[in-house]
């Protein structure tokens, strides 16, 4: 961690008690040290019977706090929200034409590999630039759908999902890996949902969530993709669903590290009032960077229009109003970030290396509002000092 420098007349008086603003791995949650893992099943195999109890209890609190249908299934997989949806979309797509959603790098990069890798004979894109949504209107409900509830990348979450279709024929596979915790998701229109530890929960890398409605079981069982499937990719065994995944029994060996710090972030969230305690925390963590915003004339949102904001990936660009051009203006928020990682106020608050220049601000339930406030006087300060270099 970086050494603060020493204050100086014009720096801001307060500082966040936590400096982590990362948008993967996130934050921690409030309190939170290595004691939180003393109960973990180090050197113990994770298909004893204790080790299988702890994968069971880590799945039946995911289900309790996020109101996932009883009839769902929920699994842990490997390589973290990327490999539950490679599962997905290498297990699923082909069996009847699918429409692409991007709006930022990661639903791009779902789009490369429908396109370039899986070579999908019907794949519609249907895209949008950073700080936009592409229109949801156009989705066609006979075709399935991949799409990120919340693009990480630029800030932009789709608002609900009215403009999903209850009679579809079609599967919607969504990337909730910034949603999941953060904000509330429709099962009913949701047949494939994954995510990873590491974002809202702020717990480790390396594990996905794999969440399958009845119809994808389905479709898993009745659809063969033409394509070689690697063995950590599949679901199935004799034409049927692997039962014992959905049970704890992953399909690879999972830390159970990182499994006893997913259960304490688990156990965490019901102290702050389950889903709808973090929801409220996250949705705070946006009020506080919107009050800021409102009082500074530098800086704006990526995305324009509120009701698609994201709570947490929460992605700013300069404004219209800001002096700065050129050279200068594409390199100002990697200056302030270095100037506030300098100072040991704020980590890793540049923009994504993909997206338009700005500043990214987690703003998750692992996060206090209280750092936030503390944290926009900085940002102010280090702009300061930017423009008037």
């Amino acid at each position: 961690m970086a050494t603060a420098a020493a204050p100086a007349d014009d720096r801001p008086l307060k500082r966040p008690a936590n400096p982590n603003f990362s948008s993967g791995p996130c934050a921690k949650r409030p309190g939170w040290s290595p004691a939180a893992l003393s109960d973990a099943l180090v050197g113990r195999s994770h298909r004893s019977g204790p080790g299988k109890k702890k994968l069971a209890e880590l799945i039946e609190r995911t289900r309790a706090i996020l109101g996932v249908p009883a009839d769902y299934r929920i699994g842990i997989v490997p390589a973290s929200d990327t490999g539950a949806v490679e599962m997905a979309m290498w297990s699923m797509l082909g069996a009847r034409g699918v429409d692409m959603l991007a709006w930022e790098s990661f639903g791009a990069g779902w789009v490369t590999d429908a396109v370039k890798q899986l070579k999908l004979d019907d794949c519609r894109l249907i895209e949008a630039d950073y700080g936009l949504l592409p229109d949801l209107s156009t989705v066609d409900p006979d075709r399935d759908c991949v799409f990120t509830w919340n693009g990480t990348t630029s800030g932009v979450r789709v608002p609900d999902g009215d403009w999903i279709a209850d009679d579809r024929e079609g599967l919607t596979i969504c990337d909730a890996t910034s949603a999941a915790f953060a904000m509330p998701l429709p099962w009913d229109k949701l047949d494939v949902v994954t995510w990873s530890w590491q974002k809202v929960l702020g717990g480790e890398g390396a594990h996905g969530m794999l969440v399958l409605s009845p119809r994808a079981v389905e479709r898993l069982e009745s659809y063969s993709p033409d394509r070689p499937l690697p063995k950590i990719f599949r679901m199935t065994k004799g034409g049927k669903l692997n039962e014992g995944i959905w049970k704890g029994e992953t399909i690879n060996t999972p830390s159970m590290l990182a499994v006893e710090d997913c259960l304490d972030a688990l156990k965490w969230a019901e102290t702050v009032g389950g889903l709808d305690g973090m929801i409220a925390r996250s949705e705070g963590n946006l009020n506080a960077i919107e009050a800021w915003v409102h009082r500074a004339d530098w800086i704006e949102f990526l995305p324009s229009d509120p009701a698609t904001r994201s709570s947490t990936s929460i992605c700013l660009k300069l404004s219209d109003a800001c002096p700065l051009e050129g050279e200068a203006r594409e390199t100002a928020p990697k200056r302030i970030a270095k100037l506030l990682e300098d100072e040991a106020v704020a980590f890793d608050v540049n923009g994504y290396r993909d997206a338009p220049p700005g500043l990214r601000i987690w703003g998750g339930a692992t996060v206090e509002r209280s750092d936030i406030e503390a944290l926009t006087p900085w940002l102010d300060w280090a702009y300061a000092r930017v423009a008037g270099a």
